[in-house]
């Protein structure tokens, strides 16, 4: 079974939002001031809890960022999830000794991860300009690529190498039924294959996008709670 790098952030990008929303339904409280340093710190360090911590408690922000967008309700949680994906390239590769707060760059990592999402769902991407508007925010301004940063890719290969994946392979064959089995693989593009959104996995399968969020979300649950029994 092949878990590309992008199946394996949207993956985290799940696993994050469902842990964080398990117990009130709401994402964590920002961090204050001194506890983001304090994070920061712990994090040059090689913790990897502060890590978990920093993307936890600005969960809130890809909350904020993705009601700029024209998106209809049944597109929230994939424009979450697809922020989350930005959000985790933030944290991985923000420099302090830059100048910039964390919670600017991680806006711009999060704003660039969703309009290069709508860039590719173009019919013809690859005729899309940097300065071509890709979508218009809640004010009724048009945002372009040359309106975001990109975002550094440096660290990355530790979120894909992470023990956390090559666990996550044999999970799915012990704990799932074939339809989660197949909704995970449609969803986030293992064996090789391109990930699909809710909206597209229901139009081919010819069932509601509702249901495949339902089938989706469960089988999620299924590994989170297989992970902690692994990891306890």
């Amino acid at each position: 079974m092949i878990f590309t790098a992008t199946a394996a952030l949207l993956a985290s990008a799940v696993f994050f939002i469902l842990r964080t929303q398990a117990s009130g339904g709401t994402f964590p409280r920002p961090l204050s001031a001194d506890e983001e340093q304090d994070c920061l710190r712990r994090l040059a360090d090689g913790e990897e809890h502060a890590r978990t911590e920093l993307i936890e408690h600005n969960l809130r922000l890809v909350a904020h960022i993705v009601k700029k967008y024209y998106a209809m309700p049944c597109d929230q949680d994939d424009l979450i999830s697809i922020g989350t994906i930005g959000l985790i390239k933030a944290i991985s590769t923000y420099k302090p000794d830059k100048g910039t707060r964390l919670a600017t760059y991680a806006a711009r990592c999060i704003e660039n991860e969703i309009l290069m999402h709508f860039r590719a769902a173009r019919k013809s991407a690859s005729d899309v300009s940097l300065s071509e508007a890709l979508d218009t925010d809640a004010d009724g301004n048009s945002l372009a690529l040359m309106d975001v940063i990109s975002c550094e890719d440096e660290g990355l290969l530790q979120v894909e190498q992470n023990d956390h994946y090559a666990q996550m392979h044999r999970f799915i064959d012990r704990c799932l039924d074939n339809r989660e089995k197949e909704i995970l693989t449609l969803r986030y593009g293992l064996h090789g294959s391109e990930p699909l959104t809710q909206r597209e996995i229901a139009k081919a399968r010819g069932i509601s996008r509702s249901y495949v969020s339902r089938i989706e979300k469960k089988a999620v649950e299924k590994l989170r709670r297989e992970f902690e029994k692994y990891n306890s």
